[in-house]
């Protein structure tokens, strides 16, 4: 039976926009959180009661496979009613705001927006605007926390703490939510984090993010317990720094050769989808240090905690997830 009774009584937020205002006590609590559900993924019948009565609205503006699918996965778990809003058939594409959407979607009496947008601070500026419940699925190259809790949910399991952790990010940080987020959390937790790209693809001063920066990929990996492996979105502007993608995996790939060079026991993480030959080879990807369906499953637990702890805030906290 699970119970998490005492930890909806903490939980004090009515939105979860990202990772970087919340504190390390909050950060825990999602993930105590998530670690009793994840016991409900493994009953015959997967199901609590917890949401009943409910409604979730999936309101997504860019594609999105994984993470639509396992917020619904997650709501439904929880009992919830599900909509699933597709934004190209919608109102929007009549001109309607994101902000009257969610008004509209408030007025027909839904208690949460799952909402995924291309432009960053999206999620928060709809929060200021609704008075129900909003969780970020991704804004622009803001952040992404639930994959990024999804993220550290996995590497507690598998090397049982966070706190002492050296974790490896590489690929394009300069346009990825997910590092943000990966960033604001682990180092939240005690974990060192590491940054490993071309120079093209790393902000200007993320040291103040409280990262360390290293070029050569052997050598990051020499010095982490872990590595989070970015998608190359050439669909943005990296083909002009990479015409080749075979250039990229040569120069920064995760291979099992880096990875036996190490002598290590290094956990390989993607958020997906993964672009094999590109950013890993499909022998890493498919091997005994992946844990990325892995990933997968647990954003189940993840999402279903967060929509958990959410919709029974206290509406006039006056705080948020921003």
């Amino acid at each position: 039976m699970v119970d998490n009774s005492s930890n909806f009584l903490k939980w004090e937020r009515k939105d979860l926009v990202g990772l970087r205002n919340l504190t390390k006590e909050d950060i825990e609590l999602l993930l105590e959180t998530a670690a009793s559900f994840k016991e409900v993924t493994t009953r015959q019948i997967k199901k609590v009661p917890a949401l009943r009565g409910k409604t979730v609205v999936n309101l997504f503006y860019e594609s999105s496979t994984r993470t639509r699918v396992s917020f619904e996965v997650a709501a439904k778990r929880l009992s919830a009613d599900v909509i699933n809003i597709a934004t190209e058939y919608s109102s929007v594409k009549k001109g309607e705001t994101l902000n009257d959407t969610g008004r509209n979607i408030e007025a027909l009496k839904a208690d949460l927006i799952v909402v995924r947008h291309n432009a960053a601070g999206a999620a928060a500026m709809l929060a200021r605007h609704v008075k129900i419940s909003v969780v970020n699925a991704g804004d622009g190259w803001h952040e992404h926390p639930t994959q990024a809790l999804l993220d550290i949910f996995t590497l507690a399991e598998k090397k049982k703490k966070i706190k002492g952790l050296t974790v490896t990010i590489v690929g394009d940080v300069a346009h990825s939510r997910v590092a943000r987020s990966n960033i604001w959390g682990l180092t939240k937790l005690g974990a060192k984090v590491i940054i490993c790209a071309p120079k093209i693809f790393i902000p200007a001063e993320i040291e103040k993010m409280g990262v360390s920066v290293i070029p050569d990929i052997e050598q990051a990996l020499s010095e982490s317990d872990a590595v989070n492996v970015l998608r190359m979105q050439f669909e943005r502007d990296e083909k002009a720094a990479f015409p080749e993608k075979l250039d990229y995996f040569k120069k920064f790939g995760i291979t099992q050769k880096r990875i036996d060079k190490t002598n290590k026991d290094i956990i390989v993480m993607h958020p997906g989808p993964v672009n094999r030959g590109v950013e890993i080879s499909s022998e890493v990807a498919d091997g005994p240090n992946s844990v990325i369906l892995e990933q997968v499953t647990n954003g189940i637990a993840v999402r279903m905690a967060v929509l958990y702890l959410v919709s029974g805030a206290k509406e006039n906290s006056g705080q948020d997830g921003a």
